[in-house]
């Protein structure tokens, strides 16, 4: 079986411990993985305080600093087949996905290396006339970074881009279900240059996320991943009072009038909820359907739902591979088995199929009538769509609303003052009109409530890694007058 290892200050190194991955294709064992200890995790958040306060790296201007991320930028491109085969490999998303977004991955670093010298200060027009005083942006220190294994290379870049062109130093841990591509990343990194410990990625379970999150030489934490995980990292952030951005997935509603492009929304549909077998933080997972055309669109949606082609991850013509994990594709059992007992109707799946590896086929549930089922409430992280359907424009953003999460959304309707007017009031961090699940390093993502807050992609992610300093210079040359009153 092949190998891994952690990148540790600069050096490549087995764990305290190792553990087998599984290929979720065959359910069998395909490499084994490092296991960071508390200790492993210790000594990479010391390389990474150690490179923080490096000549090497401390004293590189930024755009030095953007000619890395340039040079990582290109690395990554030109071994997107490997990284895409080795995420299929190890997590089970299509290859026909993982090639063309490892692809896209390079243009963030490429943003983040653009933006590098671009992070402004600014002058003050201070109400004293003896004194010029002036804003410096200046890096936060230690990233800890962790990421799960859903499109990792992805939601890796939109933390280690703005991190480094900051000048932060990055902790970055893997999810332990699937983390050969990060492994493999690591060796990019290496060859770009950066300075030994300004990148250090490992691989662990709960008691390596805890150490690292813990850590008293954490200056912040990028997480995405789950709520109930999410509370794990606040709690332990209260050791070092470290500063937080959670990406926590969602609910996420997509409504359909009765006056929009069917084709289009049935195409969009799935693109939402089927695509990556379901298992992305944005997944239209909520249909939220005009009851006029709810007939029509359903019977079209479930047409093209039971002609995707569900197959081996590793080949091009494969629409929907299997789930990355066993435990997971038993949440989803039992998730729409408890919804088809609360009274949903199984429109079509919801059977586990025979056979090795974690699969399970697009599955639709029409809850309407019934807004408060599993379907509609649990988040699924796999292809699973819940369907309500709705009268009026009002009830559509009720219905939309009625959820703890806040990450992303869909709007289709060929009405623009109601496009409008859905955009004002959706309350989620993202909303797609006539179009989902698009991406791009220029646009800031994020969400609120249970989805978490801060932001990925943009200048504004760029600007969490960063602290302002703010500078007094004082112009006169008089004594300073009265000690004892405040200037």
């Amino acid at each position: 079986m092949q190998r891994f290892q952690h990148y540790i200050g600069g050096v490549f190194e087995d764990g305290a411990a190792s553990f087998e991955s599984l290929d979720p294709a065959t359910g069998q064992p395909w490499a084994v993985m490092p296991e960071a200890s508390a200790a492993d995790v210790g000594r990479a958040v010391d390389a990474a305080w150690d490179a923080f306060c490096s000549p090497a790296w401390a004293g590189l201007t930024a755009s030095a600093r953007g000619k890395l991320l340039y040079k990582l930028a290109d690395l990554v491109q030109a071994a997107a087949a490997k990284l895409a085969a080795l995420e299929t490999r190890d997590t089970g998303k299509i290859i026909r996905e993982t090639s063309a977004q490892i692809a896209y991955v390079a243009e963030y670093y490429r943003y983040y290396a653009g933006l590098a010298d671009k992070i402004e200060g600014a002058h003050l027009p201070i109400d004293k006339p003896d004194m010029e005083v002036w804003l410096r942006r200046e890096p936060l220190g230690v990233v800890a970074a962790i990421v799960p294994w859903n499109s990792q290379l992805f939601l890796s870049a939109v933390k280690l881009g703005p991190a480094l062109a900051a000048g932060c130093t990055v902790v970055l841990k893997a999810s332990e279900d699937g983390p050969a591509p990060m492994m493999e990343f690591a060796r990019l990194v290496h060859e770009a240059g950066f300075p030994a410990g300004v990148v250090n990625i490992l691989t662990g379970g709960p008691a390596a996320g805890a150490a690292l999150t813990t850590h008293p030489k954490v200056a912040h934490i990028a997480f995405t991943g789950g709520p109930e995980t999410a509370r794990h990292v606040v709690r332990g952030s209260a050791e070092n009072l470290a500063s937080t951005s959670l990406e926590l997935g969602g609910k996420s509603p997509f409504i359909v009038f009765e006056d929009a492009d069917l084709d289009s929304a049935v195409n969009a549909q799935i693109s939402g909820i089927f695509a990556a077998t379901g298992q992305s933080c944005v997944a239209g997972s909520r249909l939220i359907i005009q009851a006029s055309v709810k007939d029509a669109f359903l019977a079209k949606l479930k047409a093209k739902a039971e002609a995707i082609r569900i197959a081996a991850p590793d080949l091009m013509t494969t629409e929907v591979g299997p789930l990355c994990t066993q435990r997971q594709r038993v949440r989803i059992a039992g998730l729409v088995a408890q919804s088809i007992g609360q009274g949903a109707q199984l429109v079509t799946g919801g059977v586990v199929p025979e056979g090795p590896g974690f699969y399970y086929p697009p599955t639709i549930l029409d809850c309407s009538g019934l807004p408060d089922a599993a379907g509609l409430r649990q988040e699924f992280f796999g292809p699973v769509l819940s369907v309500i359907s709705f009268e009026t424009e009002a009830q559509a953003l009720a219905l939309a609303n009625d959820t703890v999460y806040g990450l992303a959304s869909g709007v289709f309707t060929r009405s623009l003052t109601r496009a409008h007017r859905m955009i004002r009031g959706i309350r989620a961090g993202v909303v797609w009109v006539n179009t989902y699940r698009a991406v791009s390093p220029i646009a800031p993502f994020g969400g609120h409530g249970m989805s978490g807050h801060g932001r990925e992609g943009g200048l504004a992610a760029a600007l969490d890694y960063t602290t302002v300093k703010t500078v007094w210079l004082r112009t006169s040359d008089d004594p300073i007058p009265d000690p004892f009153v405040m200037r």
